[in-house]
């Protein structure tokens, strides 16, 4: 009895260990306010569903989805609101960064 009672406290220590490191996943919805350049690929302005994942971010506006790879970063502080950050040195809008807004995830876009 008490070898499964201290087993469960071991296994309950380690999920609240790692529960912090796990970048998040599920499903968020996104607006581009002007044409953007993802991963070579222009989107248009619109409204947007993000699907992230281990190594890759699915963009989908309709029935096209765009699978773009991107690393999922944790911020130490939750986010406020959505922003979306861009590089404009080659005259386009190209996407490098998203805070996703009520939580501490940070897409970043490989260039």
């Amino acid at each position: 009895m008490i070898k499964k009672v201290i087993f469960a406290f071991a296994i309950l220590a380690l999920a609240l260990a790692t529960a912090g490191t796990v970048p998040a996943t599920g499903s968020y919805k996104i607006t581009l306010t002007q044409p953007t350049v993802v991963n070579g690929t222009e989107l248009k302005a619109g409204d947007y569903r993000l699907t992230l994942g281990a190594e890759k971010i699915t963009i989908q506006n309709g029935k096209t989805p765009l699978e773009v790879p991107a690393k999922i970063e944790l911020s130490e502080q939750k986010i406020e609101t959505t922003s979306i950050r861009f590089n404009t040195a080659t005259g386009k809008a190209v996407l490098t960064e998203i805070r996703l807004g009520g939580s501490k995830t940070i897409i970043v876009f490989n260039p």
